[in-house]
């Protein structure tokens, strides 16, 4: 008999074996590709995010109108006053369940391109204001293109605010936001016509200047009226004041909406894409 500790491997087996599992291994390292994705990975068309981002409002507007008029029609029609009411205010068809869900899931899609749209026409300025020659011109037309940015950056905010913050929850809270909201987007309007006609005679004017400008005429007109009808509802209890307050609220936010779609026109061919440089270096 031969004991167990008498029967072993020849050495040189062993090395063999070891050389062998090396080699194989190597073989399979040499097969795995190692993938730089590099170049351009995503692309979308900038017409179609804003197309997108304003039909989200837009959409849940006309959804909170229509489902709030047939099943609730008693809850958004009650006012303050308790007078003869047709029209709906926005406020009222987004300040209920479900619909105040529907509006804020909405918005918050909406925020997003809002806030690309507003660094593109940052840029989008700061690039004809390169070409203005007279100075006094070039530094107003500079504070105005900075002016647009953060005014949108505060109207972003407030809608916001007006958004989550519904008037049956919080009615005064929800007042001084619209305030601010009304406010940030007619100086907006202001500021984005008034820079896009600066030294006409030199650099061509923004494609939509004069549509921007029709659009913020609406928007004062609506403004006006807006604030007329509410002081004669909450003053003096007119019938149908409501209603006509709540016409003037619906033009301005379709005007504000028209605003900011019109970036489609300023850069019909744009595009959004994700691109990684072929010169960069990945740790």
């Amino acid at each position: 008999m031969v004991n167990d500790a008498q029967v072993q491997s020849p050495p040189n087996l062993v090395v063999r074996e070891d050389i062998n599992r090396t080699s194989v291994a190597c073989n399979v390292n040499r097969s795995v590709k190692t993938l730089e994705y590099k170049g351009l990975l995503w692309s979308c068309g900038l017409r179609e995010i804003c197309l997108t981002a304003l039909w989200l409002p837009l959409g849940a507007l006309i959804f909170c109108y229509v489902t709030a008029s047939i099943f609730q029609a008693d809850d958004i029609h009650e006012t303050h006053c308790r007078v003869y009411n047709v029209v709906p205010s926005i406020s009222a068809i987004t300040g209920i369940s479900p619909q105040r869900y529907v509006w804020r899931i909405c918005v918050a899609f909406h925020l997003g391109p809002r806030l690309l749209i507003g660094s593109l026409y940052y840029n989008y300025h700061k690039e004809r204001t390169a070409h203005i020659v007279e100075e006094k011109s070039r530094v107003l037309a500079t504070k105005l293109g900075e002016a647009c940015y953060w005014l949108n950056f505060i109207e972003l905010f407030a809608l916001t605010g007006v958004t989550y913050v519904s008037n049956r929850e919080n009615y005064f809270v929800h007042e001084k936001i619209f305030i601010v909201f009304m406010i940030t987007a007619l100086l907006h309007m202001l500021c984005r016509a008034r820079v896009g006609c600066i030294a006409s005679d030199v650099v061509q004017p923004v494609r939509t200047n004069k549509l921007v400008w029709i659009l913020f005429y609406v928007a004062i007109a609506a403004t006006v009226g807006l604030i007329i009808f509410f002081l004669r509802h909450r003053l003096l209890c007119r019938p149908l004041a409501f209603t006509w307050f709540s016409v003037c609220e619906y033009i301005l936010a379709t005007a504000n909406m028209a605003f900011h779609a019109i970036v489609v026109r300023d850069l019909p061919l744009h595009q959004l894409q994700v691109v990684c440089p072929t010169n960069s270096k990945t740790n």
